[in-house]
């Protein structure tokens, strides 16, 4: 070993504790909902709102990308230190503190309407970020992880999100079959029924096979889509018990808004990417390439580095804070925050995304996840473009 590489500090993590930002959505959200408690305002709900949408989108711009890895040897050591999954683990409570003193704010104190869609936003928010929560603890192995995110995912009503994320989204990414994969020329309006409906067949139907092969029925206590729905049953039901029915419309808006924010960031993740089909009608190995990426450190902060979500499908029970960056990944040009007010706007979305694609294969739209219905439109647009990419390649 040189003298230089002996003098060389150990690598350290660099976000290790700036990883508790994670905590401030649901903490910003208690703020919001005292300002109701004390004032019958929901101007701090608001404040939620445009900090998600953007305080956050400015903070990537100005604190830039990390495209830094943990070294190999680091690896295992970083996925050992508990500390991170008491990261996780401290989310919970606060998202469903938030939830009981939303719903008992909802149901007790008269709001316009314009305060009470505030709440059902900013409620919302927590949820669709307990949602992410969920989603890294239902990747591990450790039992308790795996109901804990089951918890989670109970807010938003989405428990069957933990059977087909796990077995059929990582089987079936960046294909036709997989319903959580937008194609090149789909608007996000109408991936979000496709996806939301398609997911919940997926999970039914991946449960109805295991189950079969046990020979028990669909319809029983072990089938884990009606296990996570009855949490949210109960959930809902104890709730409505406490503080009676009116509490039911908040409970269902900030739900509906809650899992948008996952379909919304299942839209960016692999638009129009493509994974290869052979002859044996067999899709290639999701590699880098089939999953946008992003290094923008402050929503990946926020989000436990989902972002690096080509490495999360190569190695999805690969704890968050080990996440590699990989140089062939197709990048976006901004965090998930600021990629998903695009979404939200069909024209600005495709303007940013469909050269960008195009740029990625090269020209060639035989690799492309084309939504079929505007394919020659697409093609007509982009055919001078793809042709000169085609000739840089």
């Amino acid at each position: 070993m040189s003298n230089a590489a002996a003098a060389s500090p150990p690598w350290t993590d660099n976000k290790r504790y700036i990883w508790q930002l994670g905590m401030a959505v649901p903490v910003l959200a208690a703020i919001g909902l005292w300002s109701i408690w004390r004032f019958h305002s929901a101007y701090g709900m608001w404040a939620l709102f445009v900090f998600f949408y953007v305080c956050i989108p400015a903070m990537d711009w100005l604190v830039g990308e990390d495209r830094a890895n943990p070294p190999d040897s680091m690896v295992a050591d970083l996925e050992n230190d508990r500390y991170y999954s008491w990261i996780l683990y401290a989310f919970a409570p606060l998202q469903y503190g938030v939830l009981i003193l939303g719903a008992y704010l909802a149901a007790t104190i008269d709001l316009s309407w314009y305060d009470m869609l505030g709440l059902m936003v900013g409620v919302g928010i927590v949820g669709g970020f307990g949602i992410n929560t969920g989603h890294e603890l239902g990747h591990k192995k450790d039992a308790f992880d795996r109901w804990l995110a089951r918890i989670c995912l109970a807010q938003t009503g989405y428990g069957h999100f933990y059977v087909e994320h796990n077995r059929g989204h990582h089987k079936n990414v960046s294909t036709p079959v997989d319903p959580a994969t937008s194609r090149m020329g789909e608007i996000f309006w109408t991936f979000l029924p496709r996806s939301v409906i398609g997911s919940v067949r997926s999970a039914w139907h991946l449960e109805s096979e295991r189950l079969a092969r046990q020979g028990r029925s669909a319809w029983s206590v072990h089938n884990e889509n009606l296990q996570a729905w009855a949490m949210t049953a109960v959930l809902f039901g104890a709730l409505t018990a406490w503080l009676g029915p009116k509490v039911l419309p908040f409970l269902v808006v900030q739900a509906v808004y809650g899992f948008s924010l996952l379909e919304v960031v299942n839209y960016l993740e692999h638009y129009g990417l493509l994974r290869r089909q052979g002859k044996d009608g067999r899709y290639e190995r999701c590699l880098p390439e089939h999953s946008w990426n992003s290094n923008h450190i402050v929503t990946n902060v926020f989000l436990y580095h989902l972002q690096r979500h080509s490495d999360h499908h190569a190695h999805p029970t690969r704890k968050y804070q080990a996440l590699r960056h990989f140089e062939n990944a197709p990048q976006l040009p901004s965090g998930y925050a600021a990629m998903l007010l695009l979404a939200y706007v069909p024209p600005l979305w495709f303007k940013v995304m469909d050269k960008r694609l195009i740029q990625h294969y090269r020209g060639d739209f035989s690799r492309i996840h084309v939504h079929e219905p505007r394919r020659q439109a697409l093609m007509a647009k982009y055919g001078d473009y793809a042709k000169q990419q085609q000739a840089r390649a």
